[in-house]
This record gives C-alpha cells, structure tokens and sequence, in this order.
C-alpha cells in the first residue's frame, strides 16, 4: 500500500515566486515536483514491504535449493550405487574371462611341454640306436683287429 507524501504545492509556488519565477512558471514547476514526488519516491512503508517481500522470496528460494540439492543428492548417491554395481559386475567378468584365458594358456602350454618331452625321447632313442650302431661297428672293428693281430702273431 502505498503512503502518500505530503507535498504543499501551494507553498512551493509562494517560494518560486519569491525567487523571481513568475505565477505561471512556479504552477508548471510546483506540478512538475509534485507528480515526481508521487510517482517516483518511495516511503518508508513502500520500503518495509519491499524488504518483507525479498525476505519472503529469498526464504523460497532458499527452500527451493535445499529441496534442489537434496534431490541431486540423491540422484548422486543413486548413480554411485549403479556405477558401483556396474563397476563390480565387470571386474567378476574380466576376472571370468582372464581365469579362462590363464586355463586356456596352462592347457597349451602343457601341451606344448608333453610334445617337447616326447620329441627329446625320440630324439633320445635314435641317438641309442646309432651309438649302439657304432659301438657295434667299432667292437666288430675291434674284434676283426684282435683276430687280424691273433693270426699275424700266434701265441
């Protein structure tokens, strides 16, 4: 609600035209202040509800950040918890699949081993055979020099 000021146009005008205005010129002017003085000052009164009404809105405004934050908190803590899950789910995944990988690998790698093993055995056997091979050919050598030397020098 707005007060009204008091403005004694009647004394401006006796004022202006001590100063040296003319009637006229003092009426124009003594209007001229009186609308300003009513349209564009505010009282007191205007002043106390305009701060009544910032403190009213800053107080919703408040309430409607809290409220805001709440709510993102939530959303927050909501979204941690999914990423969570989503993040442990994974991680049993690759651990799945490394454990398969890790199996994957030992099963060939013994493979591998069991073909090696049995490559050195062959590889074994045909080296026995060809030493037994020459240790025959050089015992038979042997013995044909023994006799080659018996029949040269007989006892």
């Amino acid at each position: 609600m707005k007060d009204t000021l008091i403005f004694d146009t009647h004394t401006y005008v006796k004022r202006l035209k001590a100063a040296g205005f003319t009637e006229e010129q003092a009426e124009v002017q003594a209007e001229s202040m009186s609308s300003l003085i009513e349209e564009g000052l505010a009282t007191k009164r205007d002043l106390k509800e305009l701060e009544l009404l910032l403190k009213r809105d800053m107080k919703e405004l408040e309430t409607s950040l809290r409220h805001n934050m709440k709510e993102l908190e939530t959303s927050l803590k909501r979204d941690m918890k999914e990423l969570e899950t989503s993040l442990k789910r994974d991680m049993k995944e690759l651990e799945t699949s490394l454990r398969h990988d890790m199996k994957e690998l030992e099963t060939s790698l013994r493979r591998d081993i069991k073909e090696l093993e049995t490559s050195f055995k062959r590889d074994i056997k045909e080296l026995e055979l060809r030493l037994s091979i020459r240790l025959g050919t050089i015992m038979a050598a042997g013995i044909a020099a023994i006799a080659v030397l018996m029949r040269l020098f007989p006892h």
